[in-house]
């Protein structure tokens, strides 16, 4: 199962960068900005739950989609950038394990502990 998910984590990714390269932007630009969700990790300087919250606010899906079908409904070219970058950046993330954050601790994970064996 854990390799299925990968897999589905890794055609999002590949979905996201297709759907960058329709849009007018160069693609290092894509590259350039592509730790900028990482950001949200700054939170983790305050406390925990801040940590998660900032986190997960950049590390969300749904927040991503939102972004993207608000560029696509005003033709607003960064608000695409944007939901792709954030929809891409995440899928890249799960497929390592990277998953959206519990508020008790950074390495607890909606995919479970980073760096636990599932074994």
């Amino acid at each position: 199962m854990k390799n299925l998910l990968r897999l589905e984590e890794l055609l999002q990714f590949i979905l996201a960068i297709f759907l960058f390269n329709q849009l007018s932007y160069p693609g290092w630009l894509y590259l350039a900005f592509f730790l900028a969700p990482d950001l949200g990790m700054v939170g983790y300087l305050v406390n925990p739950k801040i940590g998660a919250l900032l986190y997960n606010l950049f590390h969300h899906k749904g927040i991503a989609i939102a972004l993207y079908l608000l560029g696509l409904s005003t033709d607003i070219p960064e608000l695409l950038f944007a939901g792709l970058l954030l929809f891409g950046h995440s899928s890249f993330d799960r497929i390592f394990g990277y998953g959206l954050k519990y508020p008790d601790n950074f390495k607890n994970t909606h995919l479970g502990w980073i760096g636990k064996s599932s074994s």
